[in-house]
Formats: structure tokens, C-alpha cells, sequence
């Protein structure tokens, strides 16, 4: 059955990996970017060349004004049925004691102020109450939520248990709406988010530590994401998928 599902920050990464995977499905694909419309320009391309349907869709997660626009810009590709909150950030690796007020408020509002207004309007716009015909909605946390992130990202870390609270309240708001609610925690995964949090390595230099011994990649997470959002995953709602090689 084709869908059609808005991904945020769907240019770069995890995101990028989830709408390439959703297009080869014959899904149709909202991809949101913050900034590099070239980027999120060659997914839409990629997209249409496997034979899906897809648009660029550019704004900022931490303002309710752009998140209503995007959700208003999906519908072009049809009735919304599913959604994945996954826009992120993190700043330079700090000791909780050595970071600045509005350093740790930025990573807050993109990663938790972010995702709820993502989320709320997701649910809004699936809810069968309100129009909707339901769906899935799934949110990207982060094992940093259970692991701390000492002396590298204890705020990150915060933003993310923020959504996996989420997670489990909305689960329990939305089951009778005919939306599932669930979440995927990755780990180590081979992205651009390290560099930009200043360690452009970390992926590869701590995925030796992990039980499995690697660095995940991109394409691992987005399966487990489309999973979540497909009819295969009819009866999981609430749920927590760790796609952490076994940290």
C-alpha cells in the first residue's frame, strides 16, 4: 500500500536514508531541510528517478509558524499517513558545568520544543477525530537518552529523554485516533552529526567499543523506521526500537 509521510531533517543522514528507502517502497515523500535545498534537492531527484513521488520542503522545526507549512506542503502529495520526527542537533563536545545558557536552550528547541511541535502537528493532522485517517508517527531519540552523554552532550542527552516521554504519552493519547506512536533510539551511526558536533570520527573511533564492533550506518536505521511506519508494524505503539549494535 503506497503512503504518504513527511520526514524532517530528511537532506542529510538518518533522515536522508528514510526517504530514499520510502521512495523505493513507492511511498510519497516530503523532505524537509533547514538550510541545503541542494541537498534535499538530490533526494527528491533520487526519489523520482526509483519512481516515487517526492518534494523539498524547507523550514525550521523550532518555529510552530514553519512547521505548520510543512505539513501544509505534503499535502500535495496526498492524504498525510505517516510522519518522522527526526531534525536534530548537537553542539561541541562539554562538560555540563562548562556549557553557556543559550547553548544548552538551542539544543532544547530544536531537538525537544522541535519534535513536539512536529509531533503535535502530526497528530493533529492523522487524528480520525479531527479529520485524519490515521497513521503512524515516529520519533527519532537517540541512546543518548539512556546513556547520559557524560562530558560530551548531557544536554543532547536531556532533549532526548524529553522524547521518549513523548513517545510513551503520546502513544497513549492517540491509540483510539488510529495512530501509532513509536520511537527508534540509534547509536553510533556513520553521519555528518558528529562532524558538526566537532568530532567528525567519533562514529568510527567508539563503534569499536560497541558489542557489535562497528559504527551503524544510516540505511540500518531507516529500515527499522519504515518498519515502524508500514502496516507491518500494525500492533506496535508505545514502543522503543535500539538501533545500537547492542550499546
Amino acid at each position: 500500500m503506497t503512503k504518504t509521510i513527511l520526514i524532517t531533517g530528511g537532506s542529510r543522514g538518518i533522515g536522508r536514508a528514510t526517504a530514499l528507502l520510502a521512495g523505493r517502497r513507492g511511498w510519497s515523500v516530503g523532505v524537509n531541510y533547514v538550510g541545503n535545498q541542494s541537498a534535499a534537492e538530490a533526494v527528491v531527484g533520487a526519489i523520482g528517478a526509483a519512481g516515487g513521488k517526492a518534494v523539498a520542503i524547507k523550514g525550521d522545526v523550532t518555529s510552530e509558524a514553519d512547521v505548520l507549512a510543512m505539513f501544509d506542503a505534503v499535502a500535495q502529495l496526498g492524504p498525510l499517513d505517516g510522519v518522522v520526527v527526526n531534525a536534530g542537533a548537537v553542539a561541541m563536545p562539554s562538560r555540563l558545568m562548562d556549557m553557556e545558557a543559550e547553548r544548552i536552550r538551542r539544543v532544547f528547541e530544536i531537538n525537544t520544543i522541535g519534535a513536539y511541535l512536529c509531533a503535535r502537528e502530526g497528530a493533529r493532522r492523522l487524528a480520525k477525530s479531527r479529520g485524519g485517517r490515521g497513521g503512524s508517527i515516529v520519533l527519532v531519540s537517540s541512546m543518548a537518552a539512556r546513556l547520559g552523554s557524560p562530558s560530551e552532550y548531557v544536554d543532547y542527552a536531556g532533549a532526548k529523554g524529553a522524547v521518549d516521554s513523548l513517545t510513551i504519552g503520546l502513544a497513549k493519547e492517540m491509540g483510539q485516533e488510529g495512530v501509532r506512536v513509536n520511537a527508534v533510539r540509534p547509536g553510533l551511526i556513520d553521519t555528518d552529526i558528529h562532524a558538526s558536533g566537532g568530532q567528525p570520527d567519533r562514529a568510527e573511533r567508539l563503534g569499536v567499543t560497541t558489542p557489535m564492533g562497528r559504527a551503524g550506518q544510516p540505511e540500518e536505521v531507516a529500515e527499522a523506521i519504515v518498519w515502524l511506519l508500514s502496516d507491518a508494524a500494525s500492533y506496535s505503539t508505545g514502543a522503543f526500537l535500539d538501533v545500537s549494535g547492542g550499546r
